[in-house]
């Protein structure tokens, strides 16, 4: 198990650093920062002047290693706007996000595994139909379209909820669920297919011989076996849905880091960017690294890969 873990951690190390390196160069490339903040009427001269003062005409790699030293040092630099840190501007809204974002996810678990199910129990029937009918519907919507019509019924013709803001409890339910929604479809097509594989195998057949229930044969013997590629999925969805708040928090206005990238990129504020690139991808990486060892503790097979 030990060296299982020491390669999945060396792998996760390489990719968060090469993810860095190419989003770090990206957001560099993809315009003239000193240009844009300097403003239109600025000279030739000012801009240069702030290009040096940004530290913007050294190389790309030496901005990137001073850039690495400094974050690992817990340092992700200061926004060229506000001059806060960036790490403070993070640590002031990342739980907002993270609350959204788990919230979601659990509500989306809570729907799909139910569904998958069903649509396992009966294949090829109307219910079965129906779930997949559910799931490419979910899968088709657009999110800001659906928070949009969201906020125009419940916000605005009914007033059952707050429209705008974090303040209460409230105020997450319709995020919640526009974030869920994104969520649900792959989770449930991925619980009937692997109901659907448990479901054919010997044990099943010997667990229904033996005369157990079949609500016993469902949960504690298929759905239990059929939690491993669930469980991955499901770290990959909070990843996705972390990265997913970033127009829910704009339609919204939830003042989560969301939010805060949504006004960083279009002002140009590179700190704040890289910072919410560095964090998604590092949150992806270590949730699939947390699910690739649960899997490894529930199989033991897996370890010899």
């Amino acid at each position: 198990m030990l060296s299982f873990l020491r390669s999945r951690l060396t792998v996760s190390f390489l990719v968060l650093l090469t993810v860095s390196l190419v989003g770090f160069a990206l957001l560099r490339l993809s315009g003239d920062l000193a240009a844009t903040l300097a403003g239109e009427t600025a000279t030739p001269e000012q801009i240069e002047e702030l290009r040096h003062s940004l530290g913007l005409d050294r190389p790309l790699l030496v901005q990137y290693f001073d850039w690495l030293l400094n974050a690992l040092g817990g340092n992700l630099g200061e926004s060229f706007f506000t001059r806060e840190p960036v790490s403070q501007l993070f640590l002031a809204r990342v739980g907002t996000t993270l609350t959204l974002a788990v919230a979601a996810l659990i509500l989306s678990i809570l729907i799909s595994l139910p569904l998958g199910v069903l649509a396992a129990i009966r294949p090829n029937s109307w219910l079965d139909r129906l779930v997949s009918a559910i799931s490419l519907s979910g899968q088709a919507l657009p999110s800001f379209w659906l928070a949009l019509m969201m906020i125009s019924v419940f916000g605005v013709t009914l007033r059952w909820l707050p429209i705008s803001g974090s303040s209460t409890p409230a105020h997450f339910i319709m995020p919640t669920v526009v974030l869920a929604i994104g969520a649900i479809p792959a989770l449930t097509r991925l619980t009937r297919s692997g109901m659907l594989e448990a479901l054919e195998q010997d044990y099943i057949r010997t667990a229904r011989a033996k005369g157990l229930l079949n609500f016993q044969v469902l949960t504690k013997h298929a759905l239990l076996n059929a939690l491993l590629p669930i469980v991955s999925l499901s770290a990959v969805q909070l990843g996705t849905l972390l990265g997913g708040s970033v127009i829910v928090e704009s339609v919204f206005a939830i003042d989560g880091i969301g939010l805060l990238t949504y006004r960083s990129i279009q002002r140009g504020d590179f700190p704040v960017v890289q910072a919410m690139l560095v964090f998604v991808s590092t949150c992806y990486i270590l949730l699939t690294l947390l699910a690739d060892v649960m899997n490894a503790w529930l199989d033991p097979r897996l370890r010899l890969k």
